[in-house]
């Protein structure tokens, strides 16, 4: 399998209420969509669209975000939202807040995040990217006429190697698990747990050409052999009696 990664540009700063699709075709780098393409789109643009933009100024902060604020040293706004994102605090300590999103996804910060938007600003995460990553997919749909896969991708932080990778936080036409269990190894043995992440290894791939300051928030992989489906986020998070470290 030989795999294509492109780069698709966008010069303009998001603003709520773009049509993402079109601005993807009227892209400098000219993309061409193809049949059965990935489109991996950075999360931040997706929020900005979605006008998940809000302004630390008119946020009253809690005592609890306050005193958190004090302990570790944070902008008490800021942790304001975070609460406000999450279902509850996992690990603080040394002003890092992880936490169980509303979506289920357990990471720094509730996905509050003050990079890539106005100083005074922070974004947050789609409401449902699910739901966001099928609205692009049929907005390419029809205006090509080719059928897409889409997922949504967002930088997480690892528990047990430094550095961080992208992940997907939501997608629409493609399964985000390829599960191999039941099929023989190359020595005839059954497999009983090997499932791959698949959309989350695509995502990551993808991150080697995005960056962060490249003016390239979205690329196409091309030649990924995948079927249609209904999958989504939900069978990526793992249910917590199956959990060994929440």
């Amino acid at each position: 399998m030989s795999l294509e990664i492109i780069p698709v540009k966008i010069d303009k700063e998001i603003e709520q209420n773009d049509d993402i699709s079109e601005l993807i075709l009227l892209s400098t780098s000219k993309p061409e969509i193809k049949d059965d393409d990935i489109l991996i789109v950075t999360q931040k643009i997706i929020s900005k669209q979605e006008g998940r933009i809000v302004q630390l100024s008119t946020i009253t902060p809690s005592l609890l975000a306050t005193g958190i604020g004090s302990e570790y040293g944070k902008n008490p706004q800021v942790v304001q939202k975070i609460l406000d994102e999450s279902k509850r605090i996992v690990r603080l300590n040394d002003g890092v807040i992880i936490s169980e999103t509303i979506h289920g996804f357990v990471c720094a910060n509730a996905g509050v995040d003050e990079s890539n938007v106005k100083r005074g600003y922070v974004t947050l995460l789609p409401k449902d990217a699910n739901a966001s990553a099928q609205k692009l997919r049929e907005s390419i749909m029809k205006k090509t006429g080719k059928n897409v896969a889409v997922i949504i991708s967002d930088t997480f932080g690892r528990p047990f190697r430094m550095g961080q990778t992208n992940c997907a936080i939501g997608l629409a036409g493609i399964s985000a698990i390829a599960d191999y269990i039941g099929t023989k190894d190359s020595f005839g043995r059954i497999l009983h747990v090997t499932e791959i992440a698949i959309v989350d290894e695509i995502c990551s791939a993808s991150e080697l050409v995005m960056g962060k300051s490249l003016n390239t928030p979205i690329t196409i992989v091309r030649n990924y052999k995948f079927s249609d489906s209904k999958s989504n986020m939900n069978d990526l998070l793992r249910p917590k009696n199956e959990d060994l470290f929440r």
